[in-house]
């Protein structure tokens, strides 16, 4: 059986590039400083609540559909577009270290 992991781990790369060059400059021409930020924010700390509550990997659907309702109870109205951009870019950093978490025992 083949490992796909590094293909995997190279599309993520890319798809968090991308996000990084286009999506999140479109969002800050269209948001205020203050604006962006609390979204930024907002989606870091539902990304890491759905990282403690669905522990283990293969659970991205559940995840992201956690993240999503969190979001959305918390009256984040972002379009589709821009928030799954958003959360990718929320979960790559935190994968690469730039968003620690902390086990909670």
């Amino acid at each position: 059986m083949t490992d796909i992991t590094p293909i995997i781990e190279a599309v993520f790369a890319l798809l968090a590039a991308i996000i990084t060059a286009v999506v999140i400059p479109y969002i800050k021409n269209r948001t205020t400083a203050q604006q962006q930020a609390e979204i930024n924010a907002w989606v870091r700390i539902a990304v890491t609540a759905a990282e403690q509550v669905y522990k283990g990997t293969g659970r991205g659907e559940e995840k992201k559909a956690f993240v999503l309702e969190w979001l959305k109870s918390h009256g984040v109205t972002v379009d589709m577009e821009k928030l799954d951009a958003l959360i990718e870019s929320a979960v790559y950093d935190m994968n690469n270290g730039l968003i620690a978490i902390e086990e909670v025992r």
